[in-house]
């Protein structure tokens, strides 16, 4: 090879190097690390009330392992919700990943009378332990009741129950929904500088996360911005399209809305279609909040119709599955185990749709 060849093939290495550290700084996920907590694994908030623990034998089950073991996941609502999807597929790929015997998965499709049913047939499947993400707080009680008397552990995900932990229950998985609430409220304000008026799209009645999140809210409004008033809350049932149809009644009874509190991404969507039609700016004329951070609310933020959304994060798989074998290795488990959630708004919702569900 001639000097002149050399030049030119040593001259090509370095182009290519260069393109290649071009293209992997321009990976917005490489470029700026998604924070703890977002974008993938949950992990457990420091310093969050947790309760009293819950050990093996206090709770009166019997030591397990996993991979010699049937666990059954009851869902309780249609998965029409990323939400949903992302959750259940967390619980399956978890258990496929730790090798677990068996996964049997029910799904109660967001009726209480089904999830009752589909616990108590879990049980009578042979399942040892048992995740249930709650359709709501209040009802559950007859299928609690039919695993205590069993011995087999329940761990309830994203929504609580109203029972007695490491009693009725081991413990609750989940985000701090007041918090949540407050932070959503702490968007609003900043997004319309504390002025205006505010709908609120309520989440399905009957379980503290709907509760939690008005109350975080309303109280945060009412103690940080007097001069923005809450003038209309009705249930969406975190549907998309109820949330487009209440929506649509809440415009017609307040043109002069400013703001809307959706209580979940599939509500706020459902108002953006609303807003859009009704010859109204979302984002602009009318600001919108919601919790959850699917994609397509992440990728409205980006588009301008959403101004910002509090995190709840759906992967409970690694969580749920390491709280179970904590607890079968002898770990007293709080009767609360609260995840932390980010925040996405303009700065960072670019960078962020890759990695939201």
């Amino acid at each position: 090879m001639t000097a002149r060849r050399r030049a030119a093939a040593r001259t090509a290495i370095v182009l290519l190097t260069t393109a290649a550290l071009a293209v992997a700084c321009a990976n917005p996920e490489e470029e700026t690390p998604s924070p703890a907590g977002s974008g993938g694994e949950q992990v457990v908030a420091t310093g969050a009330p947790t309760g009293a623990g819950c050990s093996l034998s206090q709770y009166g089950a019997e030591k397990l392992d996993l991979k010699n073991a049937i666990v059954g996941f009851s869902q309780s609502e249609k998965e029409a919700n990323p939400f949903r999807i992302a959750e259940t597929q967390s619980i399956r790929d978890e258990a496929a990943k730790l090798g677990v015997k068996e996964l049997k998965v029910t799904n109660a499709q967001s009726q209480l009378s089904k999830q009752i049913a589909d616990i108590q047939d879990l049980l009578n499947q042979g399942a040892q332990f048992i995740i249930v993400a709650p359709l709501n707080s209040d009802g559950l009680e007859p299928a609690l009741q039919a695993a205590a008397a069993k011995k087999v552990p329940v761990l309830t995900i994203d929504r609580k129950v109203n029972a007695t932990p490491c009693k009725d229950y081991l413990a609750f998985l989940g985000s701090n929904f007041v918090e949540q609430g407050k932070r959503a409220a702490d968007a609003m304000i900043k997004a319309t500088g504390g002025k205006g008026k505010v709908a609120i799209l309520l989440g399905s009645s009957g379980n503290n996360v709907t509760t939690d999140r008005t109350k975080g809210f309303v109280d945060q409004v009412a103690a940080q911005a007097p001069g923005l008033t809450v003038v209309a809350q009705q249930t969406g049932d975190f549907a998309r399209d109820k949330g487009q149809q209440v929506m649509e009644q809440i415009i017609s009874s307040n043109p002069d809305i400013t703001g809307v509190y959706a209580e979940n991404d599939e509500m706020a969507l459902g108002a953006v279609t609303a807003l859009t039609a009704a010859g109204k700016k979302p984002g602009k004329d009318v600001k919108i909040v919601s919790i959850d951070g699917t994609r397509n609310a992440v990728q409205a933020i980006v588009e301008g119709t959403i101004n910002a959304v509090i995190e709840s994060n759906p992967r409970f798989g690694p969580l749920a599955f390491k709280t179970a074998q904590d607890f079968y290795n002898g770990t007293a488990i709080p009767e609360n185990v609260i995840i932390s959630d980010r925040e996405y708004d303009s700065a960072n919702a670019q960078a962020s749709v890759a990695s939201a569900y």
